[in-house]
Formats: structure tokens, sequence, C-alpha cells
């Protein structure tokens, strides 16, 4: 019987699955999914992909107690509770921060290559800038629980010497093909398609901060192939280690970012601002944007997808898809 090679956790997720389907068009497919699927239809991201097996997360770590899966070449971990408005500390504590230690250590004690999802929501408002310099990581304050789950494991890495000894990803605004299974956490591509579709005009939360107008809330949008790449860049460069920045290193609007969806179904745009819900005022970021000279310093040199390329494939791919049926 075969073992895998790879262990993708959150592999039925979003970046998680294209990250298999990348794999396979790389010719690997002794791969281990590990995933939490319950009742999601996030199975369905899985048709078509090459793999071993699939494990859920609770038996996965329980083997991993166990002293399994010692052959390994790598763990990619990306699997957690990515919801930006989940308030209970303790799930997200146990589910995003001991899971991830407890992988980190296995991986260590074997000599197991181990890349793990950071969050740019590590970064809080902002105020202290986007770098990945891991000297600034003591002094982030992440904005929302989920946030902080992913400084407290960042933090652990850093205390613990372990920057030179693994690789963390602080993954920007994601965007791309297999995140319809995200419900509320969906990208604004994603929702900004489905209510074109539906009623012809695309709904964005107003601006509640002097600087930025209307819709001129900036982010780092990056496709999901890009965050892919990257993620495959470290796999097969396995001595580079540290905490790293995914993301394009250039702001885009909000406006920009649902104009370029309006231009790739050659509709005319069609915008309307709401309020905003006051539980996110206060936790709302107004501009990201990642510094990847880190990134680029390292060797990681393809240029990435301009935010129109994007999600004019994006969206082309969105066309092919039967949705309303598939995912409804």
């Amino acid at each position: 019987m075969q073992t895998p090679r790879i262990i993708v956790t959150g592999g039925a997720g979003f970046i998680g699955s294209n990250l298999v389907e990348a794999l396979n068009q790389k010719g690997e497919d002794r791969i281990l999914i590990v995933d939490h699927l319950k009742e999601s239809p996030k199975w369905k991201n899985l048709l078509g992909l090459k793999f071993l097996d699939y494990i859920q997360k609770d038996e996965f770590l329980t083997r991993i107690e166990r002293n399994h899966f010692k052959e390994v070449k790598a763990i990619i971990h990306l699997g957690a509770c990515s919801d930006t408005t989940v308030n209970d500390f303790d799930f997200l504590y146990k589910n995003n921060y001991l899971y991830s230690q407890k992988l980190a250590l296995f991986s260590l004690s074997h000599g197991i290559t181990f890349i793990y999802a950071s969050s740019a929501a590590t970064y809080g408002d902002g105020s202290l800038g986007f770098s990945d310099n891991e000297d600034l990581i003591p002094k982030l304050k992440p904005l929302n629980p989920y946030g902080f789950s992913k400084q407290l494991f960042d933090l652990w890495v850093y205390y613990n010497g372990l920057t030179d000894q693994v690789v963390g990803l602080k993954y920007f605004n994601v965007f791309g093909e297999k995140e319809f299974h995200k419900e509320q956490m969906r990208s604004v591509v994603l929702k900004a398609y489905e209510q074109i579709k539906k009623e012809g005009k695309v709904r964005l939360f107003k601006s509640y901060h002097p600087d930025y107008p209307d819709g001129g809330q900036l982010r780092d949008f990056i496709y999901v192939k890009d965050a892919v790449e990257v993620t495959l860049f470290f796999l097969e460069n396995p001595k580079i280690k540290g905490i790293f920045n995914v993301g394009t290193g250039k702001a885009r609007s909000f406006k920009d970012l649902v104009t370029a969806v309006f231009s790739a179904l050659n509709l005319p745009v069609n915008i309307e601002y709401i309020d905003m819900p006051e539980n996110l005022k206060k936790q709302y970021q107004y501009f990201t944007q990642a510094d990847i000279t880190k990134l680029r310093k390292v060797g990681y040199n393809k240029e990435m997808y301009t935010l129109e390329e994007a999600v004019k494939s994006y969206v082309s791919w969105l066309e092919r898809q039967n949705l309303f049926s598939l995912w409804g």
C-alpha cells in the first residue's frame, strides 16, 4: 500500500483543493487530504483530483499522536476556521492554535517540511504597516478573534526560535475558483458575480473613514493561482524558511474589483453603497497591502496576475459552471 508523500490539511477547502490540483498537474498524487466536511458541500472540490486518501481532522490528529506518517515529505497545514466573525475563542484556540502546534512539533521531530497558513488578519488595522519582518510579530494587534488565533501561533513559532525551521504564509485577500462553500466568507468577486447575475447590480459597504470614499477601501487582492504558486515555491525549495507575506504588493479598491467583474461580463457598472453592520465597523480594515520584498529576496520572481487579468480568468471559469444547481 502506498504511503503519502504530502499531507494537505484543509485539502478540500478553497486554497487547499487548488493546491492539490496544482500538485496533480506537476505529477504528484501521493497526497493525503485532511479536512472536516460534515454537511459542507466542499467535498465537491475534490472531484476529479488525484489523492491517496481522505482523513477527518480529528482522526488525523489521533494518528499523529500515535506517531503515524513519519515518512511523509511535507505537511502543508491550511486547515483552520477562517471565519472572522466567529467569537468563540476557546474553539479558535483549540482548532487554529493547539492543532497547529501539534502538527508543527510532529513535523519538526521527524524532519518533515512544515508549511502553515498564517493570515494578513494578524496585521490588525495596519497602523504598524504590513512588513513580514519577524521581529515585528510581537507588536501586531489583530482586530478579531480569528486574527488573534493566527497571531498566537506566529508568536509561538517566533518565541520558540522556529522561524528558521518552518514556513508561515500570511495570505492576504485570496479569491478564485472553488470558494463556493465559504458562505459569508466568500470573496467579493464571487459575491459580486452572484449579485450581478440575480439583480444586475452590486452592493458595497459605505466608507466611514474620511480618507477613503465609498468603494475606495483598499485591499491586496491575490488570485488563488498565485497564492498556490507561492506555496509550491516553498515546498520545492525546502531550505528556505521563515514567515512571509503572500500578496501582490499592490492595493486596489473594492470599486476597482467590482468594476473588473462588470467588465469581464461586458456589462455596465452598477454599484449601490449600503450601510456597514455595526459589528464590523470597529474591526474593519480600510487598507491592506503586502510588503513582498522578503518574498522576492528569497527568489520568488514569478509575475502575478493583475487584478483585471485575475478577475477575467475567474469570471470565465464561473461562467462555465452551473453554479446555482451545483452549490445552491
